[in-house]
């Protein structure tokens, strides 16, 4: 499950990039802050800890 989530994090980071660059600023940080909270490495909203 940790790498599907990892896997799934680092798409909407990367993804929320690419929105930056294109001027979506507000979509852009958006994928960018689930894509931190959806992590493994970082606060994950789905840990049972």
């Amino acid at each position: 499950m940790a790498t599907i989530l990892g896997i799934l994090a680092v798409i909407l980071v990367i993804s929320g990039i690419v929105a930056l660059f294109r001027g979506e600023t507000l979509w852009g940080i958006v994928l960018i802050v689930i894509g931190l909270l959806v992590g493994p490495g970082g606060v994950s909203i789905f840990a049972n800890n």
